[in-house]
């Protein structure tokens, strides 16, 4: 879907729902917190298997675009070997930018227990550390690395006017496997349409999809 095929205008939106909006980060503090406390022993126990299955870090950083276009640390188990970034060119091709998929199903970089750790999207745990600080929800367009967001069009943009997700309607609908267009195109249909109910059925729907694997690879 190209962008001058997206005609979603949410700005009206967001400005009649702020106080929706406050009470979906009253939630996910507390929905956060709950999480980081019943996880912990997962959290140990995932570090020490990433640890004793590669060298480097259980914890991979990486800087991405939150809302109103500033950068933030995000936080994810490390499922790749350490420097991956440095051992692979990303391919983008700012003509075709709708067509843009992240992810790869066939990377050699993927270590045994990253392959484990994204079929079951438990590498992304970490981010509930974000979701309490606060760059980041449960659920929202998931956060895009700079050098995509640099050349999005001013339609793809309306994606930023919002906190982002480790979840959303994009990932329900597809996870990692679909293109930037189709996104970005749920991303402002979810923004449009929010409601605290409306981000209740994504996680639920969101729970689904990672016990059935759906587009995790």
């Amino acid at each position: 879907m190209q962008a001058d095929e997206i005609e979603i205008d949410v700005g009206e939106d967001i400005r009649n729902k702020a106080v929706q909006f406050f009470f979906k980060r009253v939630f996910d503090f507390i929905l956060s917190a709950l999480g980081i406390i019943l996880l912990s022993v997962v959290f140990i126990i995932l570090a020490i298997w990433i640890k004793l299955d590669s060298e480097g870090p259980a914890i991979f950083k990486q800087v991405r675009v939150g809302k109103d276009g500033k950068n933030f640390t995000i936080y994810k188990f490390r499922t790749m070997v350490v420097n991956a970034e440095k051992k692979h060119t990303l391919d983008i091709d700012p003509h075709n930018l709708e067509n843009f998929v992240f992810q790869s199903r066939s990377d050699n970089r993927v270590t045994k227990s990253g392959a484990f750790l994204r079929k079951t999207s438990l590498d992304e745990i970490p981010q509930l550390f974000n979701v309490l600080i606060g760059n980041m929800s449960l659920v929202g367009p998931r956060p895009e690395i700079p050098e995509v967001v640099k050349l999005y069009p001013k339609a793809y943009s309306q994606r930023l006017l919002v906190t982002p997700g480790i979840t959303g309607l994009a990932q329900v609908s597809g996870r990692g496997e679909i293109e930037l267009g189709k996104t970005i195109h749920y991303d402002l249909t979810y923004i449009k349409q929010f409601s605290l109910f409306m981000d209740i059925k994504i996680l639920f729907k969101t729970i689904f999809s990672v016990f059935k694997s759906e587009g995790a690879f």
